[in-house]
């Protein structure tokens, strides 16, 4: 092989004598320092030398990546043509708003972007999958009945301390879907106690579901006494569905929805933020950044005025380092 200054991963692993997927665990480690050429990755050949001088075992495993570094804290791909990546690194962004498949779709095209992996689950389960590290972006929309806030409270907790970033998204009305022409007169929260009605919930630990139990413990109520609170689905148009069939008189979810599942209408009651959070270790690495940028840009924001029903007036701003 011809030596030469700028080495691809390829004649890294033929330097080394190791496979190609070893050459980005050492990368990926910090044990090999390597550089970005547009979607390339380069290494040079005196680092490889000094990776050798080193003598390290190939299995040990250091937990800080060097500061000179670009390369993201992230899982690498090895899934390659020729030595770019395809994608590198893909990024896990957890949520169950469309805005979110926008978004990802927006990160493939951005020059500093990649590939994105959408997880739909709810805004708890969002969190905790970013504690735990088995993602990197996860929306919510988690209000805290006693302060009136959403999000902060629940970021701040639920992270136990770990530095994040909160941005804004989007202004989402929530409310009560009913049957066509709403017979049964649902107006308000204060229908909650009402016997005479049959409801049909959304799973535990989801914005929504968070929403209805801190109305009912304001509302002084035992949630036992709801008809039909047990009852559970996983998404706003699987409940509204229910209600267009009339296997339920209501549920609570938001206003899109409600225009997208013939036989129901809408009453709102509560305009809610919709918004993003990422850790703050994070944010200055490129794909962070490029996702940054895509939600203060006017093209992702055109997009999403094209969908209707998102107040956009806070689109990309970061509205808290917790």
């Amino acid at each position: 092989m011809k030596e030469k200054s700028s080495l691809t991963p390829e004649d890294v692993a033929a330097i080394l004598n190791i496979a190609k997927n070893t050459v980005y665990e050492l990368i990926k480690r910090g044990e090999l320092t390597a550089y970005r050429v547009g979607r390339k990755i380069r290494v040079d050949l005196q680092d490889v030398e000094a990776y050798k001088k080193k003598g390290k075992n190939l299995e040990s495993t250091p937990v800080n990546i060097p500061a000179t570094t670009e390369i993201p804290t992230l899982q690498l791909e090895a899934s390659l043509e020729g030595d770019s990546f395809s994608p590198s690194p893909r990024l896990v962004i957890c949520g169950q708003d469309v805005l979110l498949d926008i978004l990802a779709r927006h990160l493939e095209r951005h020059p500093n972007g990649t590939y994105a992996l959408r997880h739909n689950v709810g805004s708890f389960a969002g969190l905790l999958a970013l504690y735990r590290g088995k993602a990197h972006l996860a929306s919510a929309h988690l209000w805290d009945g006693d302060k009136g806030i959403y999000n902060l409270t629940y970021v701040r907790y639920i992270l136990c301390g770990i530095p994040a970033v909160i941005i804004h998204l989007a202004y989402r009305m929530q409310g009560f879907y009913t049957a066509k022409g709403n017979p049964k007169g649902i107006k308000t929260w204060q229908d909650l106690k009402r016997p005479d009605l049959v409801f049909i919930n959304r799973e535990k630990g989801c914005g929504t579901r968070v929403l209805l139990d801190e109305q009912i413990r304001r509302l002084g109520m035992d949630r036992r006494q709801i008809s039909g609170y047990e009852r559970e689905e996983h998404s706003h148009l699987a409940v509204a569905s229910a209600v267009s069939r009339g296997e339920a008189d209501y549920a609570l979810g938001n206003e899109k929805a409600s225009l997208q599942v013939r036989g129901v209408d809408f009453v709102p009651l509560q305009k809610e933020r919709y918004e993003l959070v990422m850790l703050k270790e994070d944010m200055d690495l490129p794909p962070f950044q490029a996702v940054i940028e895509i939600l203060q840009s006017q093209d992702f924001k055109k997009e999403l005025q094209g969908l209707g029903d998102y107040d956009l007036t806070e689109l990309g701003r970061i509205v808290a380092e917790v």
